[in-house]
């Protein structure tokens, strides 16, 4: 099931595409009405649909919340994490305590995701709706083949058809008809033969003209745009000008160097099929489709052809395209998931406290407990310098237990007083030394450090750190944006023991004694790290009061390996820190943990 945060981006995404369709819609008509070549110009209409489209899809990107300007839409973490903090069925808090309000505020957003859920259902029940439309108008168009009689020999004039064409003359109240984007076919009604030859010629010069100049394929892609935002009225607008282009297009090629009299006849042709066609075939897959509503701006257009200003009409179109599709992006709101809204900074969420622990089996992946509040992403805190370690020694930044030893600098992160001395990739596992990680992440750089968090699949995979900070290579697993639930610590690190993260063997020896713990009194040997972290408010400052504290690990011993993860989230006690204190209660019940296994 698609994560709620993916959902709502889906529901801005599909707001934001409508109002810019709008304003494109408004710009290129303004574009028509002062330069009428403009019309004739497919590019345009096939650039303005793209425009909706980019903008679409742009806003679905992950990391698109830092290009807009506009005030932020916040949702609630609990929400986001498909469950909030923990209540008993039986509790009912009173009315006017803050969790009581926070679980009315998370019950707001929950009708509003109910509804985010309710517009992806019905797109895509409407997507498939949309193709099977096309499906049976190709099937319409295909038919009308099966009936007709192929034609090897042009019509009143000698030659052969191009090559890769299929025609065929259908006895049917059609207008010609040109299809198929892989296997171009051309529909000729039999009523044809009673036109005269020049008319033949010049409407069947016509349909092979949009095989010359390739609209087959310009309109395939117009259509497969639309369709996928096919909710969209502004792109069956666009599309619909798209293909008004591409006929207006053939008949000024058609007509460039005939003289004013068959000018005459084509038009009179054009009136003609329409007098004959008693039939509209579904032309969304095909040219050809002569309406009243079209003839008659068609002869205007073929009466008084515009060729003027052309190049002027494209750039006035590229340029506001460009303009309208990043104002667009930046003035739609972003999406903020970090708590929910100021006035209630002490929601659930950061003030009641928690705990999980989750344990599996290495080797078959078999769930041995999974015991609490498991499934919400927090910081990793310091239980990330396991995969800082993994990092570190497979692109030879550390070399072994002690080397590289790197001396304390002023401007060094300093609140632990264990930190300001010279730290080696022992002493730094030992005190979590921040800075120690932060100038292995900085060798590494931020292409190879996605690179590695992406490979490594750790969490929700953001390193972009603060919002407007650009700190993501040494902040982002510190209260930022990397977060990481315990069962995916749980699943890291049992790629980690498998060995089946993309990094040397060195790494994996190196990071495995450096994150050595012992061996238990019952034969186990233990491996882990702690993690400590405050919680941050909606208004970006701390929540001193509390405290996440990690402790994961492994377990081994003859050959059976556990691999766990302990989260808790209480109360801050001063004097001591959330992680050790983890994982002193763990490590407590472990041995009996692992006997009962």
């Amino acid at each position: 099931m698609l994560s709620n945060i993916l959902v709502f981006r889906f529901l801005l995404a599909s707001f934001g595409c409508l109002l810019t369709g709008l304003v494109v819609w408004g710009l290129m008509a303004l574009c028509r009405r002062r330069f009428p070549v403009f019309s004739l110009q497919r590019a345009n209409w096939l650039l303005g649909q793209l425009a909706v489209v980019a903008t679409f899809a742009v806003i679905l990107l992950p990391h698109s919340e830092r290009l807009r300007l506009a005030p932020p839409i916040e949702l609630p973490e609990s929400l986001l994490a498909q469950e909030a903090a923990p209540h008993k069925a039986n509790e009912v808090a009173p009315a006017s305590s803050p969790e009581a309000e926070a679980r009315v505020t998370v019950k707001e957003y929950s009708s509003l995701s109910l509804l985010a859920q309710a517009w992806l259902l019905a797109y895509l029940l409407g997507l498939a709706y949309t193709v099977g439309r096309l499906w049976q108008a190709r099937r319409v168009l295909h038919g009308l083949v099966a009936v007709g009689t192929p034609l090897h020999e042009r019509f009143g004039v000698s030659g052969t058809w191009p090559a890769g064409l299929t025609v065929t003359e259908v006895d049917a109240p059609i207008s010609p008809m040109l299809f198929g984007l892989l296997r171009p076919q051309l529909l000729l009604p039999v009523h044809l033969r009673g036109f005269e030859p020049e008319q033949q010629q010049m409407m069947i010069e016509h349909e092979l003209m949009h095989l010359r100049r390739r609209d087959l394929h310009w309109m395939s892609f117009g259509l497969l745009l639309q369709s996928l935002l096919w909710f969209n009225p502004f792109m069956r607008l666009l599309r619909n000008e798209l293909a008004w282009a591409q006929e207006l297009g053939c008949d000024r090629d058609v007509l460039a160097s005939r003289p004013p009299s068959a000018r005459r006849t084509y038009a009179a042709a054009l009136v003609a099929q329409l007098r004959l066609q008693h039939r509209q075939v579904q032309a969304a897959l095909a040219f050809g489709g002569v309406s009243a509503s079209t003839v008659a701006a068609r002869i205007g257009w073929i009466r008084e052809p515009g060729s003027k200003h052309g190049r002027w009409a494209r750039g006035v179109a590229i340029v506001g395209l460009a303009a309208v599709s990043g104002g667009s992006l930046v003035l739609q709101p972003a999406l903020a998931w970090r708590v929910v809204p100021p006035a209630q900074a002490s929601s659930a969420v950061t003030s009641t406290p928690f705990s999980c622990t989750e344990m599996v089996d290495a080797g078959s992946g078999q769930r041995l407990m999974h015991d609490g509040h498991c499934d919400e992403r927090v910081t990793p805190a310091s239980t990330f310098n396991i995969a800082v370690s993994l990092m570190g020694y497979d692109s030879a930044i550390l070399r072994d237990e002690h080397t590289p030893r790197l001396p304390f600098k002023a401007g060094y992160a300093d609140w632990n007083p264990d930190w300001r001395m010279a730290t080696d990739p022992t002493s730094w596992i030992h005190h979590s030394t921040v800075w120690y990680a932060q100038q292995v992440t900085t060798q590494l750089g931020d292409a190879q450090f996605q690179r590695y968090i992406k490979n490594f699949n750790y969490g929700n995979q953001d390193v972009s750190g603060d919002v407007g900070k650009n700190n993501g290579l040494t902040m982002s697993w510190i209260a930022s944006s990397l977060k990481i639930s315990p069962v995916e610590q749980v699943a890291f690190l049992r790629k980690m023991v498998n060995r089946q993260l993309p990094v040397s063997a060195h790494a994996y020896e190196m990071t495995s004694r450096l994150t050595s713990l012992g061996i238990l009194p019952n034969g186990w040997e233990v491996h882990g790290k702690t993690g400590t972290a405050s919680p941050v408010l909606a208004n970006g400052k701390d929540d001193l009061k509390h405290s996440y504290g990690w402790f994961v690990g492994w377990a081994s011993k003859g050959g059976r390996t556990v691999v766990f993860s302990h989260l808790v989230l209480e109360a801050s006690q001063p004097g001591s820190s959330a992680g050790p204190r983890a994982k002193e209660a763990f490590l407590r019940g472990l041995p009996a943990q692992l006997d009962a296994l």
